[in-house]
C-alpha cells in the first residue's frame, strides 16, 4: 500500500463504496420491465441531466485534459466550443424525434425510416463501441488509482466493475440515474476542491501558475496547424469534438436512455442543457488543473524521476550527467537532475508516454490526508458512472433490438423471468469489459485507444442517423452498405496512419459513411415495402405530430 495513503483516504473510498451499494439496494424490486429498463418514464431534468454528463465523462477525460494541458497545450479547450454547436442539434432534432415516435432504443427509429437490418448493425455498432469504451475508460482509472493508492490494479479494475455491476443489477436505470447525480457531485466537488488546493499551494498564486505556463511558449490556446500528426490542433479538435459529442448525445443509447426516462420533452431538452453547463465547468477546471500540474513540476522536476525509474526502460533516456552515475541513491539522482537539466525530465516523461502519470504523482506528494482518498473516489465515481451505464445501456439494446426483434419467442412470459434474463445478460456485458479492461494497456496510449474505438464506430453511427433524418432518397440497402464500408475505412486509415491524431478519424468515418451510403442507394434495390410512403425524416416527423 502507498504511504501517502491515509487510514483517511481509506474511510472516504470505502465510504463511495458503501454509499454507491448501498443507493443499489435502496432502489432495489425494479420489478417490470419499463421500470428496469426506463425508470417509468418518470426522472426529472436535474436528474436527466446529471446522469448525462456523470455518464459520458469518463475517467478517460478525467485524466485526459489536465495530462493534455500539461503535456501539450490548452488547445484541448476547444472542445468547448464544438459541443455548444452541436447542442441544437440534439435538442431540436434528436430528442423530438426520439420522443415523440415513443422509441425504446435510438435504433428503433432506424428500423421505422429504413430497415430492421440498418436498425441491428446500427445496434450491433453501438455495443462494440460501448464495451471498448467501458473497457479504456476502467483501464485509464486503474491506472491512476493503482499508481496513488499502491493497490494492485487488477484489484482496481475487479472491484470497481463489481460494484457497478451490483448496483446496477439492482436498482436498474432507476439506481444508475441517481448513482450518477452522486457521482457527479463527488469528481465536480473534487476537481474544484483540487484546483482550489493547487494555487494555495503554488509560488505566486494563480498569477504565479499562469505566468510559468505563458512564459516563452506560443500556440498554447489556438493551433492551425492543418498536420494530421498534431495532438489538439484547433480543427481537428473542433471538427472531431463536435461529430463526437453529436454521436455521443444524440445517436448513442447511453444518453437516448436518459431522455426517455424524462417524464417528457421538454425534461429532455433542459436536462441536456444541464449537461452542457457542467462540461462548461468540468473540461475548463480539469485544463486549469493541467496548467498547474506544468507549473509546479518545472520548479520541481526531480518529483518526477521516481516516474521514470519505476517505468523502465524510461529511466535509460534520462541525460547523460556525471553527478547521475556518480549518486549512491534516489534522492541525489533527483538533486543532480534538478541541478543539471530540469527541462530533461519533462522531455523523459512525454517520451516516454507518462503524461498521466504528473497528476497521481501530485496528489501523492501535495494533497493532505483525507483528500487523497477524495480524488481516489473522484476517478472511481467517473469509471462506475460510465460502466453502470454502458453495461445497462448495452443490456437495454441486446434485449430490445435483437432478442425482441429477431427472437421474440425467447421472450419470458412473466415479468419475474424477464427480470432474471436481463440481468443475467447485464452480468456478462460486465463481466466482457472489465475483462477486456485487463488488456488494454498492451494497445498503446489509453486516450488514443478510446478514441479510435468511437470514431470507427461512431462516426459510422452518427451518419446513419443524419442520412435518415435529412436525405429522402437514400435505400436500407444504400444506408446498411455504406454504413458497414464507412467503418472499415475508417479502420483501416487507422491502420495505415497510426501517427494520425486520433479526432481527425471521426470525419474520415462519418463523411465516407454518407458518401458511399448515398452512391450506394443509387442501386436499384432496398427500398422495402414501404417505398410509396413518405420516409419518416425529421420534418415527418415534426409535422405528424403537429397535426
Amino acid at each position: 500500500m502507498s504511504e501517502s495513503f491515509h487510514w483517511l483516504d481509506h474511510l472516504v473510498v470505502l465510504g463511495y463504496l458503501a454509499i454507491s451499494i448501498g443507493l443499489g439496494i435502496f432502489l432495489r424490486g425494479q420489478s417490470t420491465r419499463e421500470e428496469f429498463f426506463q425508470a417509468s418514464g418518470s426522472m426529472g431534468r436535474m436528474t436527466v441531466g446529471l446522469s448525462v454528463m456523470a455518464t459520458l465523462f469518463s475517467a478517460n477525460s478525467f485524466m485526459m485534459y489536465p495530462s493534455t494541458a500539461y503535456a501539450v497545450s490548452l488547445t484541448a479547450g476547444a472542445a468547448i466550443i464544438a459541443f455548444w454547436a452541436m447542442a441544437p442539434v440534439v435538442i431540436w432534432v434528436f430528442i423530438p424525434v426520439y420522443s415523440r415516435l415513443k422509441c425504446k432504443t435510438a435504433y428503433e427509429y432506424l428500423e421505422q425510416r429504413f430497415h430492421v437490418s440498418v436498425r441491428c448493425l446500427a445496434s450491433g455498432l453501438f455495443i462494440l463501441l460501448r464495451i471498448g469504451w467501458m473497457a479504456s475508460a476502467t483501464y485509464a482509472a486503474s491506472v491512476a488509482i493503482s499508481s496513488i493508492s499502491g493497490v494492485n490494479q487488477f484489484v482496481v479494475i475487479f472491484s470497481l466493475g463489481a460494484v457497478a455491476i451490483f448496483y446496477t443489477l439492482l436498482g436498474g436505470l432507476r439506481a444508475v440515474m441517481w448513482t450518477d447525480v452522486l457521482q457527479f457531485f463527488i469528481f465536480a466537488g473534487t476537481i474544484l476542491f483540487a484546483l482550489g488546493l493547487m494555487i494555495l499551494q503554488a509560488d505566486g498564486g494563480f498569477s504565479g501558475i499562469v505566468n510559468n505556463y505563458f512564459g516563452g511558449r506560443e500556440n498554447l490556446v489556438v493551433n492551425l496547424s492543418l498536420d494530421p500528426t498534431v495532438r489538439f490542433a484547433t480543427f481537428a479538435t473542433l471538427i472531431g469534438s463536435f461529430l463526437e459529442g453529436l454521436s455521443a448525445f444524440g445517436a448513442d443509447q447511453v444518453a437516448v436512455q436518459r431522455y426517455i426516462a424524462a417524464k417528457d420533452e421538454k425534461t429532455s431538452q433542459s436536462g441536456f442543457l444541464i449537461n452542457m453547463l457542467g462540461l462548461s465547468f468540468i473540461v475548463p477546471s480539469l485544463l486549469c488543473i493541467g496548467v498547474g500540474l506544468f507549473s509546479h513540476f518545472e520548479g520541481h522536476p526531480e518529483e518526477l524521476v521516481p516516474v521514470l525509474v519505476k517505468h523502465a526502460p524510461a529511466i535509460a533516456k534520462i541525460p547523460d550527467i556525471p553527478q547521475v552515475h556518480a549518486a549512491r541513491n534516489a534522492e541525489e539522482i533527483q538533486t543532480a537532475i534538478r541541478l543539471n537539466n530540469p527541462m530533461g525530465v519533462r522531455d523523459d516523461i512525454l517520451s516516454n508516454g507518462l503524461q498521466d502519470q504528473a497528476l497521481p504523482t501530485f496528489v501523492r506528494l501535495k494533497f493532505p490526508p483525507g483528500v487523497v482518498g477524495l480524488l481516489v473516489a473522484a476517478l472511481m465515481a467517473a469509471t462506475m458512472s460510465s460502466i453502470d451505464s454502458g453495461i445497462h445501456s448495452v443490456t437495454t439494446a441486446i434485449v430490445v433490438d435483437f432478442r425482441d426483434r429477431l427472437f421474440p419467442s425467447l421472450r419470458p412470459a412473466t415479468d419475474a423471468g424477464e427480470m432474471r434474463v436481463a440481468r443475467i445478460i447485464l452480468v456478462i456485458v460486465g463481466a466482457l469489459a472489465v475483462g477486456l479492461a485487463c488488456f488494454v494497456g498492451d494497445l498503446g496510449d489509453v486516450f488514443d485507444v478510446a478514441k479510435k474505438t468511437t470514431a470507427a464506430f461512431g462516426g459510422p453511427l452518427l451518419a446513419v442517423f443524419i442520412v435518415g433524418l435529412f436525405m429522402t432518397r437514400v435505400t436500407w440497402l444504400g444506408v446498411l452498405l455504406g454504413t458497414f464500408a464507412g467503418a472499415a475505412i475508417t479502420v483501416w486509415q487507422m491502420d495505415a496512419h497510426p501517427d494520425w491524431f486520433s479526432l481527425w478519424f471521426w470525419p474520415i468515418g462519418f463523411f465516407s459513411a454518407i458518401v458511399l451510403s448515398v452512391v450506394l442507394s443509387l442501386i436499384p434495390v432496398g427500398k422495402g415495402s414501404n417505398s410509396d410512403a413518405p420516409p419518416l425524416t425529421w420534418s415527418r416527423v415534426m409535422n405528424s405530430k403537429e397535426a
